[in-house]
């Protein structure tokens, strides 16, 4: 799944494969309480659901394969949104001219080429989820600040976005102070987990647990 969000657009555009858990989890992270009607006056009030919010785009690449596994062609459709609006979005930021996760898919796999851990059938994996961060988010500060791109022009991917001035040094990335006290670490982590509790979570409320 790839998540582009240019400059100032809420919510973002979302593209992603054909594979089956996304579009329940694109709602669990994007989705708005919808309160479901009866059709008749009778009967249990229906249970809220999650529907998308409006101007959320969303578009999947759905590889079609034949009888021996071989893609034979590769097709494009809106999950969420209109098509036309979604290829608009597509060719507004400069990453194609229609639905693609091109992009995505060539990060992850130089992030597999560059880190052992994330080989598939390797001997380095991670049995500790810590253990796996610290590594990847070493790797994703160099390869944005410290790592020259040739197809920025020699620029680092923090230079094209307006973040920095000039391709860092592994010392410049050392000394910089990027250590913060507890009680901000403690507010960045309920913001985290704001962000990923689902809207209808939210809303239902839980049960208070008796203490006696």
């Amino acid at each position: 799944m790839a998540l582009c969000l240019p400059a100032g657009s809420v919510p973002p555009l979302l593209l992603l494969d054909n594979h089956l858990p996304y579009p329940a989890a694109l709602l669990q992270v994007f989705g708005e309480v919808l309160h479901r009607r009866r059709k008749r006056r009778r009967g249990r009030k229906k249970k809220p659901g999650l529907k998308p919010p409006p101007g959320l785009l969303a578009g999947v690449v759905e590889k079609v394969r034949d009888a021996s596994g071989r893609v034979i062609r590769v097709r494009t459709k809106a999950l969420c949104g209109r098509l036309r609006a979604i290829r608009a979005r597509v060719a507004e930021l400069g990453i194609g001219t229609t639905i693609n996760t091109a992009h995505l898919e060539r990060l992850n796999g130089t992030l597999r080429g560059q880190q052992a851990r994330l080989a598939r059938r390797g001997r380095c994996v991670s049995r500790d989820g810590r253990r796996l961060q610290w590594p990847l988010r070493l790797w994703r500060d160099l390869y944005n600040w410290v790592r020259v791109h040739g197809s920025l022009g020699g620029r680092a991917p923090a230079m094209a976005i307006g973040l920095t001035d000039r391709v860092w040094s592994v010392l410049d990335y050392i000394r910089h102070p990027v250590h913060v006290d507890d009680l901000t670490r403690a507010i960045w982590s309920e913001e985290r987990q704001d962000v990923s509790t689902s809207a209808l979570d939210r809303h239902i409320r839980r049960k208070a647990v008796p203490t006696s």
